[in-house]
């Protein structure tokens, strides 16, 4: 394993750039350890950022961290990339993960583009923390959580936080069904193809008119209706 790699900037974990230093060390000023330092950095990218499938996977931007912090609003990878190169931006050495997911709760429209409940690609960041690798997932915001009535992902910097297999109410959530691997950065050229040959709608223009927290909230209801 080669830590350095993972201390350095690069296109998408661009740790480099103005804007995320000044985000990680507004975040971080007050404090003395990394482990500290990387919980304070995953609650603040979960939170900050609201979720969206709903993007222009066609513009490489979308997959940048430094471009995602600007917008306000990402998806898995791009927050995913921004929790990494704000680690990086502070020597916590980061990279990404990535694997195929099924989502047992994904909206009915966004199953429509995608072709089912199979979400390629989805990622998450590792932190290397006290002498081992820790995987942090900060895709779902807090109130993305409250209204699909999910678990909100919680960190501590010691134990992986990754989907949780079930929803508040019972119902199946998230399964993990294929390992990616772990990549110093975001592996552009092979997401776009896999998202070519299985999931092409998602690069039409009608995809990104979606809200997908009023879907959510809209299905939660009526599921606890039924």
């Amino acid at each position: 394993m080669s830590i350095p790699m993972y201390l350095m900037p690069a296109t998408y974990v661009d740790s480099d750039a103005e804007n995320i230093i000044a985000y990680a060390r507004e975040t971080t000023h007050e404090i003395a350890s990394d482990l500290e330092k990387a919980i304070a950095l995953y609650y603040r990218v979960r939170d900050d950022f609201p979720y969206t499938p709903y993007v222009d996977y066609t513009n490489p931007d979308v997959f940048k961290a430094s471009w995602t912090l600007d917008k306000g609003v990402g998806f898995c990878i791009s927050k995913a990339a921004i929790l990494a190169a704000c680690a990086r931006s502070l020597n916590i050495p980061a990279r990404l993960g990535f694997a195929d997911v099924r989502n047992h709760i994904t909206t009915e429209r966004l199953k429509k583009f995608i072709g089912g409940d199979i979400m390629p690609w989805h990622a998450y960041t590792e932190l290397f923390l006290e002498r081992k690798w820790v995987k942090a997932t900060p895709a779902f915001n807090l109130s993305l959580c409250q209204k699909f009535r999910l678990k909100p992902l919680e960190f501590d910097g010691r134990e992986d936080s990754v989907f949780h297999p079930f929803t508040e109410d019972g119902h199946r959530h998230m399964e993990y069904i294929r390992d990616l691997g772990r990549y110093a950065d975001v592996p552009l050229d092979r997401i776009m193809a896999d998202f070519k040959a299985l999931n092409p709608s998602i690069l039409i223009s009608d995809f990104l008119k979606g809200d997908f927290a009023k879907e959510g909230a809209a299905e939660a209801a009526k599921k606890a209706k039924d």
